[in-house]
């Protein structure tokens, strides 16, 4: 890949020029679609797609928390403001914790939007599978696909013998949760006992994995509909390669065998855009690890020098141009 051009202190960088943007601008007699991003209030996701969408479409931030629905007569779905018929699409940019009750309600919510004829990104049932770790695993392993030998549970004593099982080295997470928040590495069967009693007491399942050795890097592929982009995560003092935890990150080609398989994952879980991240075996092999469905992208348009935030406007425009009629 070609070297980054450099240019002079806040200028735009090339790959976000203003010639790119013009020649994807709507005629002004156009009328702008309108999106709707689920993002949070100081989100750099959400500027990032207001900046991509100037003169293609009218884009809103709205409050996951701010959902509600009216029944009793047609559906009605607003967020401060109606969304039920005034918006074209609904993009999902963040997931924010909340009771099984809340999260429940929100995906019913946007299931109901979808029903309406509104395009949501990532359809929530297929958010709903990416999200919960547990299901799209073993979804995932069910259709043949390379995961790690996972094993979950509820009880401290199961736990301590899965350990003995997979170990000698395991990888703990928590069933809900990205950005390397919660994970942990436990090789040691004292410290197991304490984790695995302790995730027990305050109700949590206990999710664990055979540890890989790492070779100090692994692959991030993002992948939009039919496009997709390779990154190396490489990090050379912790195991977890998370570009929020200090991992550096660089441009990397796709091997065409983990090409095959990120396309064929987005279809077995019915995904438009998302984050899979893959650890090779160190025998020329690769484990699929993990898909994240509401996956960012700042560190991989700095890397890759592309500017996802406009693909994506893109790709949601297009989605909404084929549903319309002629």
């Amino acid at each position: 890949m070609g070297k980054r051009r450099s240019s002079a202190s806040g200028t735009t960088p090339s790959w976000r020029s203003r010639s790119d943007k013009v020649n994807r601008r709507m005629n002004s007699t156009d009328t702008l679609p309108r999106v709707g991003v689920l993002a949070n209030e100081d989100s750099w996701y959400f500027q990032d797609l207001e900046r991509a969408a100037q003169g293609l479409a009218d884009v809103q931030r709205i409050e996951f928390t701010s959902l509600q629905s009216r029944i009793g007569g047609p559906e009605t779905i607003s967020a401060e403001s109606l969304i039920s018929g005034q918006y074209d699409a609904i993009v999902v940019r963040s997931m924010p914790p909340g009771s099984l009750e809340q999260v429940v309600f929100r995906m019913d919510a946007l299931a109901g939007l979808e029903r309406q004829g509104v395009l949501v990104v990532n359809p929530p049932k297929s958010m709903e599978l990416a999200i919960d770790k547990y299901l799209s695993l073993s979804k995932l392993a069910e259709a043949g696909f390379r995961v790690p030998e996972t094993h979950v549970c509820q009880t401290w004593q199961d736990a301590v013998t899965a350990l003995e099982q997979l170990g000698p080295s395991v990888v703990v997470k928590p069933i809900f949760g990205g950005e390397g928040r919660g994970i942990m590495r436990v090789d040691d069967p004292d410290l197991g006992h304490r984790v695995f009693k302790t995730l027990e007491q305050m109700g949590q399942i206990i999710y664990m994995q055979r540890f890989i050795p790492h070779p100090g890097y692994d692959l991030r592929v993002m992948v939009l509909g039919d496009q997709m982009w390779g990154m190396r995560r490489s990090s050379a003092d912790n195991w977890r390669t998370n570009l929020s935890r200090g991992a550096t990150a660089a441009p990397e080609s796709i091997p065409g065998e983990v090409a095959e398989v990120a396309q064929a994952v987005m279809k077995t879980l019915d995904l438009s855009i998302a984050g899979l991240d893959f650890l090779p075996d160190g025998e020329g092999g690769w484990y699929l690890l993990e898909v994240n469905a509401v996956p960012g992208w700042k560190g991989l348009s700095a890397a890759c020098e592309v500017d996802i935030a406009a693909k994506l406007i893109d790709y949601v425009r297009e989605r909404i141009a084929c549903r319309k009629p002629h």
